[in-house]
């Protein structure tokens, strides 16, 4: 649908001397007070690391247009550290500008700084050189992170002039398999030294005993989260069993759900989403909508899951929310705005109720050759002479998580974590042998997020073990932003083949610069930089996204536009691509 705003002007924002300002909870009243008076939020997530800092206005715009007063926010650990011991928080990862805008716009800010996330995110938002140190526990404290971040945190706290009104420490820590109260202790007192007394801390988990009883903690308010296919009043109560007093808190109330490569598209109905939200703020609970906007894994931020076997999260994170991926308004977002609008006819307001009192010598992987993200080139010669098709065995299923193997330069095939752990290969001795492993995002949820990558351990053909590898990082992105791909190409005109190939072109520029959409149709796997700019994964024959979201700004108006794709198996023979003014993200494709 089209969204057109006409006229649009910013609202005033009234400041509130800071010593006259103040965030807390009244336990008598069982509410939220804020400057004294009884106060209920209704809040969306937004995550601006999966949004282009030139849209970070248009989405605070709408959201505080659809009635929202508060918005929620994740901060990433390995999106502002992803080199230990550097800190970046400028351009995208500018969370202090993201502040400001939240702040001018009318929005207080819900704060999620982790040290763990989950969010769906590469590695729940741990950073991947953890993995580099031996016997690491992960979901250990992260002091000189959590100093860097909340020391740049205070002066946003409401209470001391900016719109974080509360702080959550840690993130749904009983869903972990670890109970570590001595943990969850030293994170409370790294909180309160950084960030003072007055701000309220909170823990959020699911609707389970055992998530509540692992995830609390005394000093701590503990939120609840739950979505469409829960009881209310049922879940409300098991927070009342941790929290006799204050206010009812939905701190991830789902609006839709995360995609999986090969899985349908997840949705959540609409009708079903505005009922349940009307309820809860009828209760005088405050509710958090996750998401309400999703955004893209842009690059290689996806992250992944762990069940019964290895699921990685595609690059949308359109998550079925009230704003498309693309920022544009759905019918979810109408129906959401009009549940706020009656609160406020019907005069129930927001805030005046009381409910429910009660390697072999050779370490292979990605850490260890500082490779973080991206692809991995390990490369040995064959011991011996292959002439007819031999097994090539990962043994203890240690391709983390995709491998395109070749010999002498020819596409032998792939093998694949949990599903492809056996291929055949033929070649004569001293062939050189180059298996290429793609990191499709570290796991972000469980008992599993220790997710190395690469190679981690030899493979083994026929008989024999394959040993004295070379191991190439390769930095793919480093390449198509320094123009070398596309010096490469001039000139040449290679036929499309199997396996993992780059191809480039231009898009002509037309005098705009708005949002599209990429098409691959007929491409198998791989990777599109626009400009420079990694838009993320496709895997159309897998699916269910069929596009990538290309930002306006990412795209040049005057000059031509530079495509990078990176295909991993094999390209169509027309090598085109379809630049379209919508999404496709529902169709599943073929499993392979």
């Amino acid at each position: 649908m089209t969204f057109v705003l006409l006229s649009l002007c910013l609202l005033p924002v009234i400041f509130v001397l800071a010593d006259s300002r103040s965030f807390s909870i009244d336990y008598k009243n069982n509410c939220f007070q804020k400057d004294g008076k009884p106060f209920q939020y209704i809040s969306g997530s937004i995550h601006y690391s999966r949004i282009p800092r030139e849209y970070w206005k248009d989405r605070l715009l709408k959201m505080y247009m659809t009635g929202l007063n508060a918005i929620q926010v994740y901060v990433p650990w390995n999106f502002h550290e992803t080199v230990q011991g550097v800190f970046n928080f400028a351009g995208d990862r500018d969370l202090e500008y993201f502040l400001n805008l939240a702040n001018q716009t009318g929005l207080l800010v819900i704060l999620r700084p982790g040290p763990y996330i989950c969010a769906e995110w590469e590695m729940g938002g741990l950073p991947a050189w953890l993995l580099q140190k031996p016997n690491i526990i992960l979901r250990s404290p992260a002091s000189e992170w959590l100093a860097e971040l909340l020391t740049k945190m205070r002066p946003w706290l409401y209470q001391n002039g900016g719109n974080i009104i509360s702080v959550q420490v840690e993130n749904e820590y009983g869903s972990y398999f670890a109970c570590d109260y001595n943990y969850m202790r030293h994170l409370h007192t790294l909180f309160r030294l950084f960030l003072g007394e007055d701000v309220i801390l909170f823990t959020t988990d699911g609707n389970t005993d055992k998530e509540m009883i692992c995830g609390t903690l005394e000093g701590l308010y503990a939120t609840i989260d739950f979505g469409t296919d829960t009881n209310i009043t049922a879940a409300f109560i098991r927070q009342r069993r941790f929290e006799p007093k204050g206010p009812l808190v939905n701190s991830e109330f789902y609006t839709g759900w995360l995609d999986h490569w090969g899985e349908k598209h997840a949705s959540v109905d609409t009708v079903k989403v505005s009922k349940m939200l009307g309820e809860m703020l009828s209760m005088g609970a405050s509710v958090n909508m996750y998401m309400f906007e999703g955004g893209t894994n842009f690059g290689y931020w996806n992250g992944a899951d762990h069940d019964s076997r290895f699921r990685s999260v595609v690059t949308s994170y359109d998550y079925n929310a009230p704003l498309s991926e693309a920022g544009d308004p759905t019918d979810k977002l109408l129906a959401i705005r009009d549940v706020i609008k009656n609160m406020w006819i019907y005069g129930l307001g927001f805030g005046a109720w009381s409910w429910l009192s009660v390697k072999a010598g050779l370490s292979l992987c990605y850490v260890n050759c500082v490779q973080y993200y991206g692809f991995m080139l390990y490369r040995t010669t064959l011991p011996r002479n292959v002439p007819e098709p031999t097994p090539l065995i990962s043994p203890l299923n240690g391709i983390h998580d995709r491998a395109y193997v070749s010999v002498n330069g020819v596409y032998q095939g792939l093998m694949e974590r949990d599903t492809a752990l056996v291929m055949n290969v033929t070649g004569q001795q001293g062939d050189q042998l180059d298996i290429l492993v793609e990191n499709m995002g570290r796991i972000n949820f469980g008992s599993y997020i220790n997710d190395k990558k690469g190679l981690l351990g030899n493979l083994i053909l026929g008989n024999d073990v394959l040993t004295d590898w070379s191991i190439y990082p390769l930095d793919i992105d480093t390449a198509v932003a320094n123009g070398w791909l596309q010096a490469a190409h001039s000139g040449s005109a290679m036929e499309a083949g199997d396996g993992p190939m780059i191809y480039s072109g231009t898009l002509k520029s037309t005098g705009l610069a708005w949002d599209t959409f990429v098409k691959l149709n007929g491409w198998t796997k791989g990777q599109v930089w626009v400009n420079e700019v990694n838009l993320g994964r496709y895997w159309p024959q897998r699916g269910p996204q069929q596009t990538l979201y290309v930002p306006g700004p990412f795209l040049s108006a005057t000059q031509p536009n530079n495509i990078t794709v990176l295909e991993l198996e094999r390209a169509p023979s027309h090598r085109r691509i379809l630049f379209m003014d919508r999404p496709q993200l529902n169709n599943t494709g073929q499993k392979t």
